[in-house]
């Protein structure tokens, strides 16, 4: 082996992404379920009672952070988000039917509780996610919904093939895609909160580490 190699330990694990959110020094990597809630939801249900390990591993140095007091039988992690100089974390408790959301402090190497939210509040685990910015809840449901669950409630229906990017101020980004008469992407804009279109226009958002967004047409 190369002993000029960084050495990174995850357990086993060889998956590493970016942390969303426009940061350049944060990655994370997942077992069991890669972020995926609705998957977790599922084995839970089956009656697979395990949990999922994260970790943030921290760019150059490569200091790896694994809070194993969030480590607990029935709880599984979402995937992580970068807001305001600090990581964001999603878990459910599938055992005491909770969500959490923490902030992770890394100079502590501690979280801290933000928000406490009874899972009875979405149907399902489906689309799941932490999103930017500000930091918020959403679900983007199998029936064509999206909701913002946190910090505020938003639901308004969508086209079938959208899928939501970003938020800016009180405009929602939306991706959507056709495949006739030949495959095209575009970019829908609603407006909270009962999610007019106000823009479309051809192409997608993508969003580099730094945050800066390249539109891609």
């Amino acid at each position: 082996m190369n002993n000029n190699y960084k050495q990174i330990e995850l357990n086993g694990l060889t998956n590493l992404e970016i942390v969303a959110g426009g940061t350049q020094e944060w990655y994370w990597s997942m077992d069991i379920t890669g972020g995926d809630l609705y998957e977790a939801q599922q084995l839970f249900q089956k009656g697979e009672i395990l949990c999922n390990h994260l970790y943030l591993i921290h760019y150059p140095d490569g200091k790896v952070y694994n809070n194993k007091a969030l480590t607990a039988k029935g709880c599984y992690f979402g995937k992580p988000v970068y807001v305001n100089g600090f990581v964001m974390l999603l878990q459910i408790d599938f055992i005491k039917e909770i969500i959490f959301i923490f902030r992770f402090e890394a100079v502590l190497n501690n979280v801290v509780k933000v928000a406490e939210l009874p899972l009875c509040i979405v149907k399902d685990c489906y689309n799941l996610c932490l999103h930017i910015s500000p930091v918020m809840l959403t679900r983007q449901s199998s029936d064509n919904y999206f909701e913002i669950i946190w910090p505020e409630k938003v639901k308004f229906s969508i086209g079938k093939r959208e899928h939501f990017l970003f938020r800016e101020e009180e405009k929602l980004y939306f991706n959507v895609w056709y495949e006739q008469p030949k495959y095209r992407e575009e970019t829908v804009v609603r407006l909270l909160p009962e999610g007019n279109i106000v823009e479309r226009f051809s192409g997608d958002i993508f969003i580099m580490p730094n945050g800066e967004k390249w539109h891609l047409k």
